[in-house]
Formats: C-alpha cells, structure tokens, sequence
C-alpha cells in the first residue's frame, strides 16, 4: 500500500471512531428525550382529563402548560432523531471510504 493511502485510511479510521462514539451518545439522548417524551404525553393527557371534567380555569391553563412541555420535548426527540440519523448516514459514507 502506498504512503498517501495509508494516511488517508488512518484519517477516515479516526473519523469513523469519533462518529461511532457521537452517535452513541446520541442514541443514549434519544432514549433519555423519548422516555421523557413518554412521561410528558402522560402528564399532558391527565391534565386533559381533568380539564374535561372539571371545566375549570385552572384546569384548562394546567392542561394547556402540559401540553406546551409535550410539544417542546416532541420537537427535541425529532431533533435527536435527526442528529442520529445524520450520524448513521456520516457512518455508512466513512465506512465506503474505507472500503473502496
């Protein structure tokens, strides 16, 4: 193998290592985010309920505020989804490198 490759294929291998462990702490956020997301849902759709059957002021501004905290964490777990999938796509093109 020549010099130029050698390098080039040490280069790829370190970058391949730095995403590998990027996208494993980002899978590791993914679960954190959606076990949160899961939580959040639940806590919004109790404050629902309730809203339905009390019909009252605070009820309707308890479900409101929860339902706000389930959309800001839904929209933090598509962000996490994406970086993920960015990673994986950045993993899949550093392992063609090496393998052409």
């Amino acid at each position: 193998m020549r010099p130029g490759l050698t390098d080039r294929r040490q280069r790829v291998e370190r970058r391949l290592f730095d995403v590998h462990a990027r996208l494993d702490r980002a899978r590791a956020e993914l679960a954190i985010v959606e076990e949160q997301l899961a939580a959040f849902t639940d806590a919004a759709d109790e404050a629902r309920i309730r809203m339905l059957v009390s019909e009252t002021a605070q009820a309707d501004r308890d479900w409101n505020e929860a339902r706000r905290h389930s959309e800001v964490m839904a929209r933090s777990r598509d962000a996490a989804r994406a970086a993920v999938a960015e990673l994986e796509r950045l993993q899949d093109e550093l392992l063609s490198q090496l393998l052409s």
